[in-house]
C-alpha cells in the first residue's frame, strides 16, 4: 500500500509541475544503452582493410527505467522517432562509451552508415581502421564477448506522458552532433544515479511517518536552495534551446 501511494504522490507532483503531457522529462539530452549484439567482421572497401562493426545502438518501444526531480518513470523509444533525423543527414560519431577519439563518421570519412530495421530501432555500421590501436583493442573486446552493448547520445525533440505521468515515450530525437558507442555496459543512461534514486525511494517504504515528514520537509528546503521550485507550477515550461542551455552549465 505504502508504494502505491508513494508511486501516486510522484505521478501526481509530476503533473502539476509539468501541466502538458507534451513537455519533455527534465533530461531531455542523454544516452541511452541497449543490449546490441555488437559484431565485428573484416572487410576490404577500396582496397583497403577495415574491421565492419555491426549493432544496434537503440532498440524501439521497449521500456526501461528513468528519473526525473519527482522519481522514476517508465520510458520508450517509439518505432519511427529516428526518421526526420536520419533523413537530414546527421553528422554523427563511432566512439567508445561515448569518449575519445572518433572511429567512424557519417560526415566526411562516410565510414558510418545509419539506419532502422523494420521495427523501428537504430542499425549501425561502422568502418574502422585497422591500423589504429584503439579500433583494435576495441574489435579485440567485442570478439572476446567482453563489449556486446551499444549506446547512442541524442536530445529529445519530441514525446507524450501517459495519462497519469508514470511513462513517457519518445516520438522524435536528434542525433546530430550526437555519437554511437561501443559500450562495456548497457543498463541505465545514468547507472549511478538512478542506483542511488531507486535505493532511496525503496528505504522510504521503511520509514515511520515523523521520519517521513522531516524528509520531506527537507527536500522541500533542497529544492528551494536550488532554484527547483518552479518545476511545481503549471506552466508550459522552459522550451528546448532553454534546457539544452542549462545542461550546458550544469544547472539540471
Amino acid at each position: 500500500m505504502a508504494h502505491i501511494t508513494i508511486a501516486a504522490d510522484i505521478a501526481g507532483r509530476r503533473a502539476a509541475a509539468q501541466a502538458n503531457p507534451a513537455i519533455a522529462p527534465s533530461t531531455p539530452q542523454r544516452a541511452q544503452a541497449f543490449g546490441a549484439q555488437l559484431r565485428a567482421s573484416k572487410v576490404e572497401r577500396d582496397g583497403k582493410p577495415f574491421y565492419q562493426l555491426d549493432g544496434v545502438a537503440s532498440v524501439a518501444d521497449t521500456w526501461y527505467t528513468m528519473y526525473d526531480f519527482f522519481g522514476p518513470y517508465d520510458e520508450r523509444i517509439a518505432g519511427g522517432a529516428f526518421d526526420k533525423t536520419l533523413a537530414a543527414d546527421p553528422d554523427v560519431a563511432f566512439l567508445l562509451n561515448h569518449r575519445g577519439m572518433t572511429m567512424a563518421r557519417t560526415k566526411v570519412s562516410k565510414t558510418l552508415t545509419l539506419g532502422t530495421d523494420a521495427t523501428g530501432s537504430l542499425t549501425v555500421q561502422a568502418l574502422v581502421n585497422p591500423e589504429r590501436q584503439d579500433v583494435r583493442d576495441t574489435v579485440t573486446a567485442v570478439d572476446d564477448g567482453d563489449i556486446d552493448q551499444m549506446s547512442f547520445a541524442f536530445r529529445i525533440i519530441g514525446g507524450e506522458w501517459s495519462p497519469d505521468y508514470t511513462a513517457y515515450t519518445i516520438t522524435e530525437v536528434d542525433i546530430d552532433r550526437g555519437d554511437v558507442s561501443a559500450v562495456n555496459y548497457g543498463a541505465n543512461p545514468y547507472t549511478s544515479i538512478s542506483s542511488r534514486a531507486a535505493a532511496a525511494i525503496d528505504g522510504i517504504e521503511h520509514l515511520s511517518g515523523p521520519v517521513l515528514r522531516a524528509i520531506a520537509a527537507a527536500a522541500d528546503a533542497r529544492i528551494t536552495e536550488l532554484g527547483l521550485e518552479q518545476r511545481r507550477a503549471p506552466a508550459v515550461g522552459p522550451n528546448r534551446e532553454t534546457l539544452l542551455a542549462r545542461l550546458e552549465l550544469g544547472l539540471d
